[in-house]
């Protein structure tokens, strides 16, 4: 019998959603504070007006080291480890393809176990979710979560950001923490 099939983002699921936010401070000389991201944007916190286009650079040339040296979501190492006997963990992220190396070495450092990881290049997760026949959705981004629960049916959890607080369907089930993740998935997998 085939092992229930999961589809998990990394950044801000995985990973700590305040991880990033460090590198932003110390480029452009702000305090920004994960409260102050109320939407899925981190120009929106900023407290005087940036050039996306010059954000976007300096993001991108960056992104390698700040993924490499990114913080795990408190007790998500615990709980995926408990998980990886008794479910397929297939990671789907909007990171571009260039980072897989960095991404694989990332999860082999910090022992994180994995059985599929997967970079889009893009936000639209819909298809890799199809693809690979995912029973449950683990994600930080609003929009995701709602377009993956409606069209697939199945259960996504959310993990509770200041940017994503909008209202969520029923099949979305909204979690502070991993911990809460794992209760939901007990649960529902019993």
């Amino acid at each position: 019998m085939r092992k229930p099939r999961f589809g998990i983002d990394i950044d801000g699921t995985v990973t700590c959603p305040s991880t990033l936010i460090p590198h932003i401070n110390k480029q452009y000389n702000v305090n920004i504070t994960l409260d102050d991201v109320c939407e899925y944007d981190f120009l929106s916190a900023f407290p005087h007006p940036v050039d996306r286009g010059v954000f976007n650079t300096w993001f991108k040339e960056n992104e390698p080291y700040m993924y490499e040296v990114s913080e795990v979501a408190k007790d998500a190492k615990n709980t995926l480890s408990a998980w990886q006997n008794n479910f397929e963990l297939y990671y789907i992220s909007a990171r571009s393809e260039n980072l897989v190396d960095i991404t694989v070495n990332w999860f082999k450092t910090q022992a994180i176990p994995y059985d599929h990881i997967e970079l889009l290049g893009s936000h639209d997760k819909l298809a890799a979710a199809k693809k690979h026949a995912v029973e449950a959705f683990f994600e930080d981004k609003h929009d995701n979560a709602v377009m993956l629960a409606e069209e697939l049916k199945i259960p996504v959890v959310l993990f509770d950001t200041p940017y994503n607080r909008l209202a969520v369907p029923d099949s979305v089930v909204r979690v502070y923490n991993w911990q809460e993740a794992n209760q939901f998935i007990t649960q529902f997998f019993k």
